[in-house]
């Protein structure tokens, strides 16, 4: 008797313990298919032409190297950055880096110009750490000084 009395209290225990530990799981914990996608991105980005509104390279800003350029995402990853007068062709890409959770860190924003020098600059796989329909907010960590880099584009 004295152990079913023992046993019963296990599980009610037990059953106590799963209960409380499921109740502090959230929908928010568990990856979204919708949310923070490549795809999400890529079809904010193909809509409109975008501009540098912010650039820091390690330890100053540069956002005037890029003062007076439209940028247009477009088809098959190509990257176009024209002021009117210089039509400079690059390609662009997003991914998703770690497929295990929903964080907007995963995604990576990859950008690659082979000139002029001020475009190359941007040549990197950027991290999202914002996005909206009007902006996107990239940060990049350099593997040899361990300096950081800001990128910000936003839509005219």
């Amino acid at each position: 008797m004295k152990n079913l009395k023992k046993i019963k209290f296990s599980l009610v225990i037990a059953m106590l313990f799963v209960l409380t530990t499921s109740s502090m799981c959230s929908s928010d914990d568990n990856p979204s298919p919708s949310n923070n996608n490549p795809e999400d991105v890529i079809n904010i980005v193909n809509n409109g032409t975008w501009r540098i509104t912010y650039y820091y390279y390690t330890d100053h800003e540069e956002t005037s190297n890029f003062n007076g350029y439209n940028f247009t995402f477009g088809a098959s990853n190509v990257l176009t950055a024209t002021n009117g007068t210089n039509n400079y062709n690059g390609s662009w890409s997003v991914t998703d880096s770690n497929s295990n959770d929903d964080s907007i860190s995963d995604l990576d924003f990859n950008i690659s110009f082979t000139a002029p020098v001020q475009f190359e600059e941007l040549t990197d796989d950027w991290e999202i750490i914002e996005k909206s329909t009007t902006e996107i907010r990239l940060k990049d960590v350099s593997g040899g000084n361990g300096g950081i880099d800001y990128l910000t584009f936003t839509k005219n």
